[in-house]
């Protein structure tokens, strides 16, 4: 046909006619791949290949019209393919959309602040489900946020026996970690260096850890379901052991959806599994767990890193890192095998033998990196000036948006307490809230971060939902 001498709707009209139609289209695959030629989903179907892919599309198209067909763009073929035969629940298909979104959400991420009141610094975060949010923060506080209703619930921190001596100076709640079956949750207890674990979803406390630390616990881990290990500033690991014997019909549950007073509850006191003291440690300050290989990745204030055998509980490897200052933030990545130090002003990664691959340099020189992680290629890292960097490890470089700027989400104002103190020493200058912890939900699609002013006489708090 003549395109000078047809409509536009004639020509692609008559440029498709050769081409079978959507449904046919679909059901032949099913045909080549075995499957039924049929409209209702066959969940028990197998996956195929790129390279079946592929040859499908050789011998299922002309080979002028498989020209289109650009290398680079099969992966969206495959997942539409996908979608098509096996539909939008398969998991695959939900794993490459989660994993598509999650590397172009940086560009597009607006903030939603949260009013955290008048506590004081965030330093640890968790998501519990898709509306709430639990922290902890200096001030030894533990709360929940709902993310949509902007209500707070504060629950309460969790004594011991009473004959442990607590740590000086309490600096707060540094860790709060979820078990793999997301049915207990392990952060500090009332006294700085004693652990506390509560059942969830309903927040019923199970037990205090007590004589395992003589210092503030920084940071803890499950190793499993029933196995937790702390990390203190008293240079030592101890492992622990959780049973969840049951629960009666009262729970912490019911005053966090009714609210009211809240009840009283007995709970279990503990020791130690084993308590060893790491080797060359002076104050651990951050642990990363790596499944695959049953390690423990330690970061030490002294600037070294160090491994951990958890089968054995024996110490294996140790390294100095090559940027020493102020090695405050540590994570692990199961894809590449690589741990993630954050420093004073770098990113060190390192792989499961400790040796340095490469260093990312912030983009905040000298201002600190203080939380670090991954999600799926890009490392996400929140520094001492509320900014939020996106390094895409594909790239090789900081992610950017569409105008070819830097991705850099800047935290929000919060709060800050302008007491004498901050009158007397601090209210010539201006202070951005450090992002001392971040978390993403389980899509991936939605980053918490939250923090607080960075100087340590300061007192206040930020938080927000970037979406």
């Amino acid at each position: 046909m003549d395109p000078s001498n047809s409509t536009p709707r004639e020509y692609i009209g008559a440029f498709f006619e050769g081409f079978p139609s959507r449904a046919s289209y679909i059901n032949s695959m099913r045909v080549r791949l075995g499957l039924a030629p049929t409209d209702r989903l066959n969940r028990n179907a197998r996956k195929f290949s790129n390279d079946e892919v592929a040859k499908l599309l050789s011998e299922s198209v002309s080979e002028e019209s498989a020209q289109m067909f650009d290398p680079k763009r099969l992966s969206l073929f495959k997942h539409v393919l996908n979608r098509e035969i096996y539909g939008l629940n398969h998991r695959a298909v939900k794993a490459k959309v989660t994993k598509h979104l999650s590397m172009e959400m940086p560009a597009l991420f607006t903030e939603n602040e949260l009013d955290l009141g008048s506590v004081n610094k965030v330093f640890t975060s968790q998501w519990i489900n898709d509306s709430q949010v639990i922290m902890g923060t200096k001030c030894n506080k533990l709360l929940i946020k709902n993310v949509y209703t902007d209500d707070i619930i504060k629950i309460p921190s969790l004594q011991g026996s009473g004959t442990v001596t607590p740590a000086d100076c309490p600096c707060g709640i540094h860790a709060i970690s979820i078990n793999p079956s997301k049915t207990m949750l392990a952060t500090g207890a009332e006294h700085t260096n004693c652990l506390a674990v509560y059942r969830l979803p309903s927040f019923d406390p199970l037990l205090v850890g007590e004589n395992g630390h003589s210092d503030w616990i920084f940071d803890l881990t499950w190793i499993d379901d029933e196995y937790c290990v702390t990390g203190s500033r008293d240079s030592r690991l101890a492992i622990w052991k959780v049973e969840d014997l049951g629960s009666d019909e009262s729970s912490i549950g019911e005053y966090i959806t009714q609210s009211g007073a809240i009840p009283s509850f007995d709970h279990k006191v503990t020791s130690p599994t084993e308590v060893k003291t790491v080797m060359n440690a002076e104050k651990i300050r951050a642990l990363a767990y790596n499944q695959q290989g049953m390690e423990l990745g330690i970061l030490s204030l002294n600037s070294k890193i160090h491994t951990w055998d958890v089968c054995t509980f024996q110490q294996k490897e140790t390294a100095r890192l090559q940027y020493t200052r102020e090695t405050v933030c540590l994570a692990y990545d199961p894809t590449r095998q690589l741990y993630a130090v954050g420093s004073q002003s770098h990113v060190s990664l390192l792989d499961r033998n400790l040796k340095s691959i490469f260093s990312i340099e912030s983009l905040t020189k000298g201002f600190g990196i203080r939380s670090v992680s991954f999600n799926h290629n890009v490392i996400t890292i929140g520094t001492g000036v509320g900014n939020v960097l996106f390094y895409d490890m594909n790239a090789g470089k900081y992610r950017e948006c569409k105008c070819g700027h830097t991705c850099v989400l800047r935290a929000g104002s919060g709060y800050l307490k302008r007491d004498n103190t901050w009158r007397e020493y601090f209210s010539d200058h201006d202070y951005q809230n450090a992002i001392y912890t971040h978390c993403y939900d389980d899509t991936g699609l939605r980053l918490f971060t939250a923090g607080g002013p960075l100087p340590a006489g300061l007192v206040g708090n930020y938080a927000g939902v970037w979406q």
